[in-house]
C-alpha cells in the first residue's frame, strides 16, 4: 500500500476503539524492526521523526528517501505515515510537507492561544492542499523534548474547541498529564477532561509521552477517543539495554551485524507489545 496520511487511519481507529502507534526512529535499524513488526502483525504504522532526529539522520529528504526506500526494497504492504513530529514551525512543516513527510504536528503549544491558532492555521492551509493530515497540540505536555523541558500546562476545553474549529486541524494533542521520558511514579492522567474534549471537538485525540504509561490507562484513553499514541522512550531505554547485555558479554565486538542489528531485537518486542496492547493488530 502507499503512503498514506493520518485521516482516515485515525478516524477508523477512534470508531473501532483502538489506537494507531507512532514510533519514532533513530536509526535504519530501528526503521527495520518496527516495520517488520508492523508487517507481520498487520497493523498500519506512523513513523516519527522530530526535527532533532531528521538533523541527526541527514535531513528530510534523507528521512522520506530511507523510508520509502525500505518499503519498496522488501514490500510491505501495509500502511504507513512520514510523520514530522512536534514541527517548531510552520517553516519546519512545509519543509518536510515539500520532501514527502505525509503528515505534519506544528506545536506551537508554547505561544498564547491566538499566536498557537495563527500558525497551526497557517500550516493546515498549507497542508490540506496537499493532501497532508496535521496535528496540533493545546497545553504542555511535560517532560524532554530534544533535550529542553516543559512543566506540563493542561489543556483548556474551551480552548481545545477553538483550536478545532479556527484551524481545521485533523486530530489534537491535548496535554492531560503525560510526559516525554520518565515517570516519577504512576501517570496521573486527566481522564474526565479527555473525554469530555474528545466529544466536544468530534476529532481523533493523541496521547505522547506513551512510554511508562500502565496498560489500564492506555485502554481508558482509547476509550475516550485517543486513536494515536507515541512511543520512544521505551525503544530507546531497550535497545541500549540490549546492546549493553551485548557488549558486556563480548566488549571487541566490533561488527554491527552482532552488535547494533541484534540489538534492534528488543524494539521489535516493544513495537510488537504496543501494538498488541493498542489494538492496532489486523487493522492494516
Amino acid at each position: 500500500m502507499p503512503k498514506v496520511n493520518m485521516v482516515e487511519l485515525l478516524k477508523k481507529a477512534k470508531e473501532e476503539k483502538y489506537a494507531v502507534p507512532l514510533i519514532n526512529i533513530d536509526t535504519l535499524e530501528w526503521l527495520h524492526a518496527v516495520m517488520d513488526t508492523a508487517q507481520r502483525l498487520q497493523s498500519p504504522i506512523i513513523i516519527g521523526t522530530a526535527p532533532f532526529q531528521v538533523e541527526r539522520l541527514g535531513g528530510v529528504h534523507t528521512v522520506v528517501g530511507m523510508i520509502d526506500g525500505l518499503v519498496k526494497d522488501k514490500g510491505y504492504t501495509i500502511p504507513y505515515v512520514i510523520h514530522l513530529d512536534h514541527g517548531s514551525s510552520f517553516e519546519w512543516c512545509k519543509k518536510a510537507i515539500d520532501a514527502g513527510f505525509t503528515s505534519v504536528m506544528i506545536d506551537a503549544s508554547s505561544l498564547p492561544l491566538e499566536e498557537n491558532i495563527a500558525v497551526t492555521k497557517e500550516v493546515v492551509y498549507y497542508a490540506h492542499a496537499h493532501n497532508i493530515s496535521v496535528e496540533a497540540e493545546i497545553g504542555h505536555v511535560g517532560g524532554d523534548e530534544a533535550n529542553g523541558s516543559k512543566e506540563v500546562l493542561y489543556a483548556d476545553l474551551n480552548e481545545c474547541v477553538r483550536m478545532v474549529k479556527e484551524t481545521g486541524v485533523d486530530c489534537l494533542t491535548p496535554a492531560l498529564g503525560s510526559v516525554h521520558g520518565d515517570y516519577k511514579g504512576e501517570p496521573k492522567l486527566g481522564f474526565d477532561e479527555m473525554q469530555a474534549i474528545s466529544e466536544a471537538t468530534n476529532v481523533p485525540l493523541v496521547l505522547h509521552g506513551g512510554s511508562g504509561i500502565p496498560d489500564y490507562q492506555i485502554r481508558m484513553c482509547i476509550e475516550r477517543g485517543t486513536a494515536k499514541i507515541n512511543v520512544a522512550t521505551e525503544n530507546r531505554r531497550a535497545f541500549h539495554n540490549r546492546l549493553r547485555d551485548i557488549l558486556a558479554k563480548d566488549a571487541l565486538l566490533i561488527d554491527p551485524l552482532k552488535t547494533t542489528w541484534v540489538a534492534k531485537e528488543a524494539i521489535e518486542e516493544i513495537v510488537e507489545s504496543k501494538i498488541l496492547l493498542f489494538g492496532s493488530n489486523n487493522k492494516a
